[in-house]
């Protein structure tokens, strides 16, 4: 399986009602973050929770997965790969949805 199927499958594993609230958000695979290369993941928008405030909504919001950091950790091991990728696609959605990082550590998906 590729990198990308991995994400698309982490994806296909929400919910329905999760998927279908997802708003104007583009989901990517890159090779790494330039000013982060040991980051897994990054979520580039305004939360879902924050966008009564007048978000105009043109662009979509950006979930970039970084491949080279995933692959350079976990890659050993491909059931632990795909699990990481899971984590980190499941992480920066719930971004997307206004779950901050102190939430996602006491939730343990950080």
């Amino acid at each position: 399986m590729t990198f990308e199927e991995h994400v698309q499958r982490a994806v296909e594993s929400l919910p329905a009602e999760l998927r279908a609230a997802m708003s104007n958000v583009a989901i990517v695979v890159e090779d790494e973050n330039a000013e982060d290369p040991d980051l897994y993941g990054l979520y580039l928008g305004i939360p879902l929770v924050d966008r009564d405030s007048g978000y105009a909504g043109v662009l979509p919001d950006k979930i970039a997965i970084y491949r080279k950091p995933l692959e350079e950790e976990f890659g050993d091991d491909p059931a632990v790969l795909e699990d990481e990728i899971r984590i980190t696609v499941l992480h920066e959605i719930a971004h997307h949805f206004g779950i901050d990082e102190d939430r996602l550590d006491e939730l343990g998906w950080s």
